[in-house]
């Protein structure tokens, strides 16, 4: 197919590459800080299992031109959330009507904001469980594990995006797989207020401990609000606070058959906060905090999380600070 990643920037460019690798004519429509480098020296892709493949600029069509969209015969939006409406006027213009769009997005108003937008395209909410990170210019690094969820609807294009090294599956409940995303992701502004590494996070007993509060409210919230919760992990969604409570020895052996995380692993908002560029609070924590409004119930924990990120804190931050 003739793929166009509409906004590519870590995620984009990580999906792109394995794309093409499959046989796909992928274009990156992106800015020029991103496709720049890719243009002097290619793109290189590594992850945590040792996976590493360098591709020639010319393996792809690299575009900041949205003119680009008009020969897709599907786009996948990889933008921050607060580009979503812009991004999605764009296809507008550009895209056949008939282009099916996939966000692979955080959060649960992406979709819903295509679907306003682009009323004639076929949207589909989608679930990418792992994060990426750039490493050196053109170079991005997956530092975590699990398989992109999509939603199911007309034709099989789980099965055509899906290769070995990047699979690919498709759900007719997919939106309480991105409630299950999203409930995981709330730890993403934990671990920036920490300064840690995910795995060094993961073993202190006092972060578990916050992360498995934070997650009990807003399973409480999502269930109040008649929300199912779909878990990313093999473990059931409610179990996963349990297991975050454990000591770190009995954690660490249910761990490892979880997840597997790259000893370097930080979240992607860790590396938004360093680098004083806007979060994704509003969507994560903020959807917590909404929610619990709307359903009358405190949300003392993520309602201090928000805060703190939005505060930008230029030191790591201890377990007992955060709690309210």
């Amino acid at each position: 197919m003739k793929l166009v990643i509409a906004g590519a920037g870590s995620i984009g460019c990580y999906c792109g590459a394995l794309l093409a690798v499959a046989g796909h004519q992928v274009t990156l429509l992106g800015r020029a800080r991103v496709l720049g480098p890719i243009r002097q020296q290619g793109l290189t892709i590594t992850d945590y299992s040792g996976l590493r493949r360098t591709l020639h600029a010319s393996s792809m069509i690299l575009s900041e031109d949205a003119a680009c969209l008009r020969s897709a015969d599907l786009v996948i939006v990889t933008v921050k959330s607060g580009a979503t409406a812009e991004m999605a006027e764009l296809i507008k213009m550009h895209a056949p009507a008939h282009t099916p769009v996939l966000s692979w997005q955080n959060g649960m108003e992406n979709a819903r904001t295509l679907r306003a937008i682009l009323p004639d395209h076929d949207v589909r909410a989608g679930m990418v469980p792992f994060n990426v990170v750039p490493t050196d210019p053109g170079t991005y690094h997956r530092a975590t594990s699990g398989e992109i969820v999509i939603q199911a609807g007309r034709g099989d294009l789980a099965g055509q995006l899906s290769s070995p090294d990047l699979p690919v599956t498709a759900s007719d409940q997919i939106e309480a797989v991105q409630w299950g995303k999203l409930v995981i992701n709330l730890n993403n502004a934990l671990n920036a207020l920490s300064g840690l590494t995910l795995v060094n996070q993961l073993m202190d007993r006092n972060w578990r401990r916050l992360m498995a509060d934070q997650m009990s409210e807003a399973l409480t919230v999502l269930k109040a609000a008649g929300h199912p919760v779909a878990s990313t992990t093999p473990l059931p969604a409610w179990m996963t606070p349990h297991i975050l409570r454990l000591p770190t020895p009995l954690f660490s052996r249910v761990a490892a058959r979880m997840l597997t995380i790259d000893p370097s692993a930080r979240t992607s908002m860790a590396y938004d906060v360093m680098e004083g560029r806007p979060t994704e609070i509003d969507i994560l924590q903020g959807e917590i905090t909404h929610l619990g409004q709307q359903t009358g119930l405190p949300t003392p924990i993520c309602s201090r999380v928000a805060e703190l990120i939005r505060q930008a804190p230029e030191t790591p931050m201890f377990p007992d600070q955060i709690r309210p």
